[in-house]
């Protein structure tokens, strides 16, 4: 498992990553739906409910 990478430029960090992951989308592709829990827990949020409505910023670990 790699842990941190450097890259000298975009080319060399999109080679490694159709390389390291061949599912991961390419630029340009919309990204997959996908759902998750809102903020409360209690509500399902997908993707799609989104598309071509407002941007999406996902953001994970603790922002607190």
């Amino acid at each position: 498992t790699v842990v941190a990478k450097t890259f000298r430029n975009k080319d060399e960090a999109l080679a490694w990553r159709d390389e390291a992951d061949k599912t991961a989308p390419k630029p340009g592709v919309p990204a997959p739906d996908f759902e998750l829990f809102d903020i409360s827990g209690k509500n399902t949020v997908r993707l799609s409910d989104f598309r071509g409505k407002k941007p999406v910023a996902l953001v994970f670990g603790s922002f607190t």
